[in-house]
């Protein structure tokens, strides 16, 4: 029963990770709103802006002291645990899916074929470099000019991408892109945003005023984090559908062009919040049909760059089969799990899943076992008409 315990294990993890990443976001969001909407009042003293907020039957007042207030509140809630909580959870689940299960979901060998050990090396060891080149690129002197850093961050993110690409599967290299980029934004909260807030309330309570400096830095900052948000939740979700990987040399376009959407429709609602769709300032909609542009620039790629002949470049087998097994799986679940599926409607393999010779299904053995025999997921709704007895050849040769 261990295969079931790993699937009950992804299944919790990625409940998890859901949750957190949904709070995080959410909150960010909020906030992002929020300070947005702040106008100053001539009832509040200076450097101090408020919103009205209608939620829930209540009206709410929010305050902002553009430095810090001139006393520390008795309760003070620190916005952190989202985040940690969201890198945490990503991080078990990465392991356990993406390094535990390496050889079926991060390693393909048409790419490099790596040991799981050095893929598992490769991937965190990308990951914690990741941070450490933006972490000094906003640190050095493009960090005076917005433009110029988000350009060579922009730039960062695309090779990055590039590098994952050459190194694991398709789905590994956006997941991987996407777990740089989630790195960043959770580094970004934890050492950086929360200690100069910190910072600051040590100021305070010693009865100096705080540096204004750690407040602008740490605005940066989440200011990053507002823009990659959306480009983070589309390289996670990407490895659930292949069409995003269908070809190793559109993944740094697909990362590039995701990055560019995501960034506009944020733009588009910053702007939008701030009050800039007021008469005489411009709605900023052209940010939408920039960002459509985008996604069906990221389609047209996949398409363009998709293997023609997937036939053609298939290696021989390394390995044989069982005649009965591999008559099943043929018969069964290669109409769907094929290079150029046959079945109506389904255009990629799901998954990326490929089940049309032995070395492949070999590959798969444990997912089979999973699917197939444990849990009778697959085929969806037993629409291959797989019998009882057939479903028992599969369970003898995937517990040998």
């Amino acid at each position: 029963m261990e295969p079931l315990l790993w699937e009950w294990g992804s299944l919790l993890l990625r409940w998890l990770h859901v949750v957190a990443a949904m709070a995080w976001i959410g909150a960010s969001f909020f906030f992002i709103h929020l300070d947005a909407t702040l106008r100053a009042r001539e009832d509040l003293p200076g450097g101090v802006k408020s919103a009205w907020q209608v939620h829930g039957g209540g009206f709410y007042e929010m305050r902002k002291w553009m430095a810090a207030p001139e006393f520390l509140p008795e309760h003070l809630t620190w916005h952190k645990w989202q985040a940690y909580w969201t890198w945490l959870s990503g991080a078990l689940l990465l392991g356990w899916i993406y390094y535990a299960q390496s050889e079926l979901y991060l390693i393909d060998p048409a790419v490099r074929d790596l040991s799981p050990a050095m893929a598992a090396i490769a991937g965190a060891a990308g990951i914690a470099l990741g941070w450490v080149v933006y972490d000094l690129l906003c640190r050095s002197r493009l960090k005076r000019n917005d433009t110029l850093l988000l350009a060579a961050l922009f730039a960062y993110a695309v090779a990055v991408s590039a590098v994952f690409a050459a190194l694991f599967s398709g789905r590994g290299a956006l997941l991987h892109t996407g777990a740089v980029l989630a790195t960043v934004m959770t580094g970004n909260v934890f050492l950086v945003i929360i200690p100069n807030q910190k910072k600051a309330v040590a100021a305070l309570i010693a009865g100096a005023v705080p540096d204004p400096r750690f407040g602008a830095e740490g605005k940066q900052r989440s200011m990053h984090n507002n823009y990659i948000t959306l480009p983070v939740v589309f390289l996670m979700l990407s490895n659930h559908y292949p069409v995003t990987y269908v070809s190793q040399a559109a993944i740094p376009g697909i990362v590039a062009l995701s990055l560019v959407a995501g960034a506009l429709v944020r733009w588009f609602y910053n702007r939008r919040h701030a009050g800039f769709d007021a008469p005489g300032h411009g709605g900023g909609w052209w940010a939408w049909g920039a960002a459509a542009a985008a996604v069906v620039a990221a389609i047209a790629l996949s398409l363009a760059l998709a293997p023609s002949d997937p036939g053609a470049e298939r290696r021989p087998p390394r390995a044989t089969l069982p005649p009965a097994v591999e008559e099943i799986v043929l018969g069964r679940c290669s109409m769907c799990h094929m290079p150029s599926p046959v079945w109506a409607g389904i255009g990629l393999p799901p998954r990326g899943v490929v089940l049309d010779e032995a070395d492949a299904i070999l590959r798969q053995k444990a997912a089979i076992r999973v699917h197939a025999v444990l849990t009778h997921a697959m085929p969806p709704g037993n629409i291959t008409g797989i019998t009882t007895e057939e479903r028992r050849v599969l369970a003898a040769w995937a517990a040998r």
